[in-house]
């Protein structure tokens, strides 16, 4: 192990370890994974990639229609002809790298239809299409002498110094390190809210740090919320039943049993994830229940066992037979679409650090991510992270680091119990699905009072702490983007 790297990676989801394969074999690279190298939100990814591989039915066009569609037309319009055009030969080189895709008897790879898809092209992997390809990523890039992998490390500080950068780091064997450059990879920030479909490192660690080193941070109030949670009694993390289960037919029912997404939409059940969202809250408030169905019963049992593995296996711990039963569903937090602004090569305005996955702001989602688009963006923009990174080390060369290394502080007040429950729930009651603009300065307020405390108050740096700082930060921006009227 060294103190000085190349490049820097935090973060192991998709992403990532896409970055670090696509960065050259002489570019020493440190991988950081805040916890195990499987955990991430691509792991939890179900429905698949979007993609065009069959231009006879579907053209670049199409995908760009829809993905503007659901986007509201807020979308970069550049990077949406970058993702769509560039994407198709990064989906066929995980396939080249053995991630196993579904395939059709012919042996062509099989394509689904989702949500605001106006034809079938998602390809998967069963419904744990994110799994196979963290999977198959990580066994490849293991393989590569110029990377050094280390789980359950947590960065606490980023600070730019000359030409590079040094990172303050908690965990495995290191203190300081010192890095040309800085690839974000940290994924989403579903524990800022009460209920999420993220997985429990998703606090927004990433997004805080550019944030503390001086980053453009755009537009994360745009935040998504997946209609299709199942709906646990006291889970904070919940399960998604995936686009997809819609996408085979699947319908929403109300309690009463009633199919009402046609009263709110002409696209039904198949509209985008906001449209859906929006029109379960209303139905809730004119019916007065939260009690809401997907019923998929009506198709083969041994279709939904096959199509869906974890879906029903997922659904039968919790007493649920999808092949019998109505699931229980209702909508919760899910994505995010704003983040690290960056480029068309994913670099951010500081030189050297880049972002890429769901951390980042590419533009490429608008106001609201069409499904399936976000392992594309994640390949997509990953790759061109490490190729610009590489062509910059190819035409000037590597530079010496000078950074004096200091060691981690280790003395510090003890953090107070209750913050982040705080904070959730100021998040949930003020910005969920229909928001309460009559509440977004106060609640501002509130957060921003905690985060000037933690980044101020002289509190002990452990894991805790980073993370609180991190859920605090992100909160504070979300709400005050909402409290200055920032077009969403």
């Amino acid at each position: 192990m060294n103190n000085q790297y190349d490049v820097v990676i935090i973060g192991s989801g998709v992403a990532g370890l896409y970055a670090a394969l696509n960065l050259g074999e002489d570019i020493s690279v440190l991988m950081l994974s805040k916890r195990e190298f499987e955990l991430s939100n691509s792991s939890l990814a179900q429905g698949g990639v979007a993609a065009v591989l069959d231009k006879e039915d579907d053209n670049y066009k199409l995908h760009i229609a829809d993905t503007l569609i659901a986007g509201k037309f807020k979308n970069n319009l550049s990077a949406v002809e970058k993702l769509v055009s560039e994407g198709p030969g990064d989906v066929m080189r995980l396939n080249n790298l053995g991630v196993e895709f579904d395939t059709e008897q012919s042996g062509e790879l099989s394509k689904t239809l989702e949500a605001g898809h106006s034809r079938h092209r998602i390809v998967h992997h069963k419904d744990s299409t994110g799994k196979a390809i963290v999977d198959a990523l990580i066994e490849t890039v293991r393989k590569k002498s110029n990377v050094d992998m280390v789980e359950n490390t947590i960065v606490y500080e980023i600070n730019k110094v000359g030409g590079g950068f040094s990172l303050g780091i908690l965990g495995g064997e290191y203190g300081q390190i010192e890095a040309r450059f800085v690839i974000i990879a940290t994924g989403g920030i579903g524990r800022v809210y009460k209920y999420t479909t993220n997985s429990a490192i998703s606090t927004g660690d990433g997004i805080a740090l550019a944030h503390l080193l001086g980053a453009e941070i755009r537009h994360l109030s745009r935040v998504q919320f997946h209609p299709t949670a199942f709906a646990a009694e006291n889970e904070r993390e919940r399960f998604l039943i995936s686009e997809a289960v819609r996408g085979e037919g699947a319908v929403y029912l109300n309690c009463e049993g009633r199919r009402f997404a046609f009263d709110y939409d002409e696209r039904g059940e198949l509209a985008p994830r906001d449209v859906v969202s929006d029109a379960v809250i209303r139905e809730s408030i004119k019916t007065g229940s939260e009690k809401f169905y997907l019923d998929i019963t009506h198709k083969d049992a041994d279709f939904i066992k096959s199509r869906f593995p974890m879906i029903y296996a997922k659904c039968l711990e919790e007493g649920i037979d999808m092949t019998k039963d109505r699931i229980p569903v209702f909508p919760c937090q899910h994505y995010l679409m704003g983040g690290i602004n960056v480029d068309l090569n994913a670099q951010t305005n500081i030189e050297g650090l880049y972002a890429a996955g769901e951390c980042s702001h590419t533009g490429v989602h608008g106001a609201n991510r069409l499904a399936s688009n976000s392992l594309l963006e994640a390949l997509v923009f990953s790759r061109s992270a490490a190729e610009h990174i590489t062509a910059k080390l190819k035409k000037f060369g590597r530079a010496e680091l000078s950074v004096k290394l200091k060691p981690h502080p280790t003395e510090g007040k003890t953090l107070p119990s209750g913050l982040r429950t705080e904070i959730r729930s100021i998040m949930q009651d003020t910005y969920f699905v229909l928001p309460k603009p009559e509440k977004y300065r106060e609640s501002y307020l509130k957060v921003d009072r905690i985060v000037n405390d933690l980044v101020t108050g002289g509190y002990e740096i452990n894991r805790d702490f980073i993370e609180a700082r991190s859920i605090a930060i992100v909160a504070g921006i979300i709400l005050d983007e909402l409290r200055e009227g920032i077009n969403l």
